[in-house]
């Protein structure tokens, strides 16, 4: 409408057309001021736009507006969440959503199985209490590929992780040689996982015991006895390989995956831990422990 006016105003006037498109002059020169003097809130929507894309694209394009707007406050920008959302329809960005899990577990009737410890408490006082372990599968151009991880649950780190082509015992040790190397943990920690035979071969539960871990192993058939590491499967799947996909071989999703476990340990803001990363809830624990001993 203003460009109709704009284009023949020299030759009828202002006041003529707008009177003929029952339209009040006032309101054709206040649309031409804020065209000319963008207003405020619209020169903060650009730069917000600028931002939330930034944090977007950082985040392997799968936050949606709540984590975007915890990231943003993260980074000292006071902005409303619903700022957020509206900015993000207006962009057309959306966070994942997850679908339904596919079963990957083979309980092994035959063989003992140690009892369920956790009974669902997915709750931790400290790092190297207690760890979840399970894996999932990826297709690729050349077959399966499965991932293990095992998951610290105090703060919800992956201190171990493993990718193979096959699905056998060697694989998932594998995971837990890197969780044992990376925590050295002292003391009581037990270690949850769902009734595959992996899990319960007599390799796995040998080098629990030779680490000193306390075995603890769900029902079968029940996702919810190791609901946390369902969790963060479907995380993994969500954020990465359905959305990078088609993948071409082990290698690709060795790779890509190197790079989500840091992301998610060091950068992802997870909410049952209060909106901040894995790594970052646990330096906040020791920091508390140091500081309590100093006191002391």
């Amino acid at each position: 409408m203003t460009r109709f006016i704009e284009e023949h105003r020299q030759t009828y006037g202002v006041g003529s057309i707008c009177r003929v498109l029952s339209i009040a002059p006032s309101a054709y020169y206040a649309t031409v001021a804020r065209q000319k003097n963008p207003c405020v809130r619209s020169q903060k929507d650009k730069e917000l736009c600028d931002d939330i894309r930034r944090v977007w694209n950082n985040n392997f394009c799968v936050y949606g507006a709540r984590k975007v707007w915890h990231q943003l406050r993260r980074e000292g920008l006071d902005v409303a969440r619903c700022t957020v959302e509206r900015l993000m329809r207006r962009m057309g960005l959306k966070g994942v959503i997850r679908g339904k899990g596919v079963r990957t577990t083979r309980p092994d009737p035959q063989r003992p199985c140690p009892q369920d410890l956790v009974q669902r408490q997915f709750h931790a006082p400290a790092p190297n209490r207690l760890w979840v372990s399970d894996f999932t599968y990826v297709s690729t151009w050349q077959g399966f590929v499965y991932v293990a991880f095992i998951i610290d649950v105090f703060a919800r780190v992956i201190v171990g992780w493993r990718v193979s082509s096959t699905a056998h015992t060697d694989f998932v040790l594998d995971a837990l040689e890197q969780a044992l190397c990376q925590r050295r943990p002292e003391g009581k920690v037990t270690h949850h996982s769902d009734r595959g035979c992996q899990y319960v071969s007599i390799r796995y539960t040998q080098r629990l015991a030779e680490a000193g871990l306390v075995a603890s192993v769900g029902s079968v058939g029940d996702s919810y006895d190791n609901a946390l590491a369902e969790t963060i499967n479907g995380l993994y799947k969500t954020e990465l390989i359905y959305r990078q996909g088609p993948w071409k071989n082990r290698e690709a999703v060795e790779l890509a995956t190197l790079k989500w476990v840091d992301w998610f340990n060091n950068r992802r803001l997870l909410s049952s831990i209060g909106n901040i990363p894995p790594a970052e809830a646990e330096a906040r624990f020791y920091a508390q422990q140091k500081s309590h001993a100093l006191a002391a």
